[in-house]
């Protein structure tokens, strides 16, 4: 593996700054949004009147993109050079922002949010792979908890940062607050980051690029269309579900076969790699699912404004701030399998918590469990991180750093369409039966959520107060049983980890063996 220059080598902190900075607005805008979605199904001129089911895709337009290209970003990356990637993510990005920011219905919000997701594509797996470039490996687990601290950082300040601008300006503030830090982050990027590429890419494989591609959107997109209709039976879902299986099965058996393949399966032949990414798509499966009803709980439930809710998270930033940065440590002194299992368990607990919330749960206790959970998530973060990365040549850093995120952006986007159902399904179940005396037209609308039933209630008038109590009810009955399924899954996760993540990282040391003394394959090495 060839060291980097040296020239490079000195500026490496500032370098991980301006990506960190490039990073963020990315990180942050997939969660900004959530906090908005009042003010933009509001009408005109405070909104642009967005239906449920058009705020759902103004999220998941920018997620089905975004997750289904960033295998395709990441090999490109490592190709034509991750800095040209980087610069042109950020540029598209950019400007998708300030198209957002101007739309003038709910279509055009879609269709702009698509393009943002388009450009985060490529923003994404470059950070990362050049980070890998320019920091040598003793010191990359510091630079990845950096990395993985940043990531934390933009999930928590999100909902603040919007709940900021939504009280002083408009709605497409949220959007157009990108604008100016995308030209500085390019300006930036320009003089300070190296190029980096794959000195030997071998030739092309368009036809896995395109089986990718295919397959990922498809299955993306099945999933979001479950979650949007809380029923993982229909046929619009299944056809998605099981043709972007058939894709992805197709695109595994054509990689195995080629002797150019644009990712070598050998490399999950390496335990610690297999181990790490499942262990992402788990951790997000439960994470994000969780962040996305945790918001209705404090705003529907608890009736805390939208600056009040993202603040309440912020003890999750801290813990990550505080923890992911020196998780490292932890890991030399303890291995990544206990401190990775310890991490899971953290958040299962968490999770678990959600049970025992009320409507009168003490805001201390709130920020308590965030703060347990940010702890969690930085020490699974940065050593499956490191367990990823380090488990490929540094020339293949783009497409490993693009694996790494794709299962966790399809982890993330399964959590929310499954416990998503599962929350709306249990939810509706309990509501119905104090639906009767609601208007026959406005019934079916009245049990889609708690914000629907409180619209409806609102509507109604005086005799609408009587649906408030078992609107709380219902929805904190079926947050429960949600919280329950995720720390479920939070603990398949540290059993997966506990079982599979190496403790050591392969080549640990200098050592180019494994921990168990056998060699690795050569694609990994």
């Amino acid at each position: 593996m060839s060291r980097a220059p040296e020239a490079v080598h000195r500026r490496r902190w500032a370098i991980l700054a301006v990506l960190m900075f490039s990073l963020l607005i990315v990180v942050l805008d997939n969660s900004i949004l959530n906090v908005a979605v009042k003010t933009i199904a509001s009408p005109p001129p405070t909104g642009i009147g967005a239906s449920q089911s058009e705020l759902e895709w103004a999220i998941n337009s920018y997620t089905l993109v975004f997750a289904g290209l960033l295998f395709t970003a990441g090999l490109l990356g490592d190709r034509v050079g991750r800095k040209k990637v980087l610069l042109f993510g950020i540029l598209v990005f950019g400007g998708g922002s300030a198209l957002a920011a101007l739309s003038g219905s709910p279509g055009e919000l879609i269709a702009y949010r698509a393009v943002m997701g388009f450009g985060a594509a490529f923003v994404m797996p470059a950070t990362l792979a050049v980070l890998m470039n320019v920091f040598e490996r003793e010191e990359q687990p510091k630079a990845i908890g950096i990395w993985a601290g940043g990531v934390g950082l933009g999930i928590a300040i999100g909902p603040v940062t919007g709940g900021l601008l939504l009280e002083h300006f408009w709605w497409g503030s949220i959007f157009l607050v990108n604008v100016p830090v995308a030209v500085v982050a390019l300006l930036a990027m320009t003089l300070l980051v190296p190029d980096s590429k794959d000195p030997s890419p071998g030739r092309t494989d368009p036809v896995g690029v395109a089986l990718s591609v295919v397959g990922l959107v498809l299955l993306v997109y099945g999933i979001i269309r479950g979650g949007e209709l809380a029923d993982f039976t229909a046929p619009s879902v299944l056809l998605p579900l099981f043709a972007g299986l058939a894709v992805l099965t197709g695109f595994v058996l054509h990689e195995r076969r080629s002797d150019h393949p644009a990712l070598d399966m050998a490399y999950f032949t390496n335990p610690a790699f297999s181990a790490a990414v499942a262990a992402i798509a788990l951790v997000f499966f439960a994470l994000l699912g969780v962040t996305f009803f945790s918001a209705f709980y404090l705003q529907s439930v608890r009736g805390y404004s939208a600056l009040q809710a993202g603040l309440l998270i912020l003890p999750l930033a801290v813990a990550q701030m505080v923890f992911a940065p020196r998780a490292r440590l932890v890991v030399a002194r303890f291995g990544a399998r206990a401190v990775c299992t310890g991490g899971m368990l953290l958040v299962a607990a968490a999770l678990a918590a959600f049970t025992l919330y009320d409507a009168d749960t003490p805001v201390w206790a709130l920020g308590a469990v965030f703060f347990v959970q940010g702890a969690g998530m930085a020490h699974i973060m940065p050593p499956v991180t490191v367990s990823v990365m380090q488990s490929l040549p540094r020339e293949k850093a783009g497409s490993g750093s693009a694996v790494n995120n794709t299962f966790r952006q399809v982890g993330g986007a399964l959590g929310v369409a499954v416990l998503g159902s599962l929350l709306s399904a249990a939810y509706r179940g309990e509501i119905e039966g104090h639906l009767q005396g609601v208007p026959s037209g406005m019934r079916q609308a009245a049990g889609e959520s708690i914000e629907a039933t409180l619209a409806v209630a609102e509507k109604l008038g005086p005799a609408g107060q009587a649906l408030v109590g078992p609107a709380h009810t219902a929805f904190l009955d079926a947050m429960h049983l949600t919280a329950l399924c995720s720390a479920a899954v939070a603990l398949l996760g540290a059993a997966v980890v506990a079982r599979f993540l190496p403790s050591r990282p392969a080549g640990a040391d200098g050592d180019p063996e494994r921990e168990d003394g056998e060699q690795e394959p050569a694609a990994a090495r």
